[in-house]
């Protein structure tokens, strides 16, 4: 099978984030097989990080436009695991499947199509270079690009019982920097003001803020300050964690740090918030699941899906108000980890779900029943 030796070439690629060098190989690869199928790369070129990469197809102006989303980069750094193995069920190595297996699986259904003589269009691609470590560069590329289309898939991997995803909680990170005033903690006591004891009140308040009921998380991932065990603490900071599933906790959470910030709860101590949301939640919505029906009516097959706590770019463009699904790519486990693999069935059973997709969309111009653009 081409595409498992595809796999193969890019997993061997070592493509951490930083590493710039292997993720523009990675890019290089997928430029090669893009452009044998019609595709013309528009290059995002980047000095620090890989370079961006957008796939455009010919394009009907009386049709829909869908958006494939993909990443290039993987999380381990040169050296760490750069294996690449293959049983009888299962492939080995970082990023088979996240997520170059499920960009392999998006090239692999467009070549199906290729090799049945059917004329790609109205299907662009992106691939950033940056997702793994939050997409700070690229969330504003996909964002202004995602205004020119009504769908995109994102081939992040399925779940367990190959499920899309039709929702993501948001996330955003926060720090808080608390100025307190040092003093001897034996003659001069009262005279200091405790950032670190300000830090311990702010924490439990930001603990509260959490609710499960709703999917709402509030967890401080880290603290630090003061000087030693004689001295009131003149500094104190806190790294924190915000996720949660709905615009409307968002605003909540956030009036609420705002307050928490901006009170005093040891005397003389000032304190200052930075950081924010890093990808807005994906809400899924009733356009989101009519497309889900819309697939299964194309494929002929029943097909699951599930909300996640974690994010991907998906949150970037359905936050943009395209109607978005995820989880288009194979089935693994162990990703972020030197035990990630993938479940080779799932590549063919995701590449024929992707080219009946395109081939519907191509000769449709929609995925709905009954539009057509008359070709």
């Amino acid at each position: 099978m081409q595409y498992l030796k595809d796999l193969e070439s890019v997993v061997k690629i070592n493509s951490y984030t930083k590493n710039k060098r292997g993720v523009d190989r990675v890019g290089l690869l997928f430029d090669t097989w893009l452009e044998g199928l019609g595709y013309t790369p528009k290059i995002y070129k980047r000095d620090a990080i890989g370079n961006h990469r957008h796939y455009l197809s010919s394009h009907d102006k009386f049709s829909k436009k869908l958006l494939l989303l993909g990443h290039l980069d993987t999380v381990f750094p040169q050296g760490k695991f750069e294996e690449y193995r293959v049983d009888k069920k299962w492939v080995y190595g970082a990023g088979v499947c996240d997520m170059k297996g499920g960009n392999i699986v998006l090239v692999e259904a467009l070549r199906a199509l290729k090799k049945e003589g059917l004329d790609i269009r109205n299907i662009d691609i992106l691939f950033v270079s940056d997702e793994e470590s939050g997409s700070d560069d690229s969330k504003h590329l996909t964002a202004e690009l995602a205004k020119n289309y009504d769908y995109c898939f994102v081939y992040e991997a399925a779940g367990k019982n190959m499920e899309v995803v039709t929702a993501r909680k948001g996330v955003g990170t926060f720090f808080i920097d608390i100025e307190g005033k040092a003093a001897h903690a034996g003659n001069h006591y009262s005279d200091g003001y405790d950032a670190n004891l300000e830090l311990s009140y702010k924490l439990q308040e930001l603990v509260k803020l959490t609710d499960l009921k709703k999917g709402t998380t509030v967890n401080v991932g880290k603290i630090e300050g003061g000087i030693g065990a004689n001295t009131i603490s003149p500094h104190a900071h806190m790294v924190f964690e915000l996720r949660y599933t709905t615009i409307d906790e968002r605003q909540r959470v956030l009036n609420a740090v705002n307050h928490i910030v901006n009170t005093s709860y040891v005397f003389g101590t000032k304190s200052k918030l930075s950081g924010g949301i890093q990808r807005d939640v994906m809400q899924q919505s009733r356009e989101s699941l009519d497309l889900l029906e819309d697939i299964k009516r194309i494929s002929s097959q029943e097909i699951l899906h599930e909300a996640r706590g974690g994010v991907s770019d998906a949150n970037i463009v359905s936050s943009c108000g395209v109607v978005t699904l995820d989880g288009f790519g194979p089935y693994g486990d162990g990703d972020h980890t030197v035990h990630e693999r993938a479940d080779k069935q799932s590549f063919v059973s995701r590449i024929d779900l992707s080219k009946k997709l395109f081939q519907y969309f191509i000769q449709h111009g929609d995925f709905k029943k009954g539009e057509s653009n008359g070709r």
